[in-house]
């Protein structure tokens, strides 16, 4: 296993960005981390490099921003497609021997496709990363959570923790817990919009507050 986290989620939007922010800004005074987004689609409308950017007020030397960058807020493998081009798990691992340690973000959830044979948990298991969920806090999460934990699971890869995103519900956290046999790490307010002082704040108050990830990315 390598330095660093693989920070995914059950769904797109559901709060990936705002967590990759937030562990910077909890272990940024220990481990010196840097951000990197492989692909982003949607470049016309969302740009999350910039967006971690911004919330957790980054320097240059903490920001990758080289990547795959594509029109359209589609699955990778169609925008990839509309634009002419081929996305391939191997083009993006060569590019990230000389980032450890790195917290990744995905692109949508698990079984996102990046092309016609793989898909992002193909992209995971290449870069041999530990993986944070981020999951929502309501209604029908325990489901998505489980089955996101099984798809990992089943490859092999290393769940290290789940972060909950939206209003605390004990229930749900407890049911994540319990039956997916994983702990959650914090649980995030959905902001709307985030501003880089309440980001830095929860990170620091709340976020993994045994410090558990701190040896996964040393």
């Amino acid at each position: 296993m390598r330095c660093g986290l693989f920070v995914t989620g059950t769904d797109t939007g559901i709060g990936k960005t705002v967590t990759c922010a937030a562990l910077l800004c909890r272990y940024r005074q220990t481990v010196p981390l840097r951000y990197w987004k492989p692909i982003q689609t949607g470049i016309e409308q969302d740009d999350d490099t910039a967006e971690v950017r911004r919330l957790a007020s980054c320097c240059d030397e903490e920001i990758v921003a080289e990547g795959i960058r594509l029109p359209h807020p589609v699955s990778p493998h169609l925008a990839a497609r509309w634009s002419g081009r081929t996305i391939t798990v191997s083009d993006i691992v060569e590019s990230y021997s000389v980032l450890e340690p790195c917290i990744v973000e995905g692109a949508g959830g698990v079984l996102v496709p990046l092309n016609d044979t793989e898909m992002m948990i193909d992209l995971m298991r290449a870069l041999a990363l530990r993986v944070l969920v981020v999951a929502r806090s309501s209604l029908g999460t325990i489901n998505h959570t489980l089955l996101t934990l099984e798809a990992l699971r089943a490859r092999s890869l290393w769940v290290c923790g789940v972060v909950m995103v939206g209003t605390p519900n004990p229930d749900n956290r407890a049911a994540v817990e319990r039956y997916g046999g994983v702990p959650v790490l914090g649980e995030m307010p959905a902001w709307k919009p985030p501003e880089p002082a309440a980001v830095h704040e929860w990170a620091t108050r709340e976020f993994d507050s045994q410090g558990r990830l701190l040896e996964l990315l040393r």
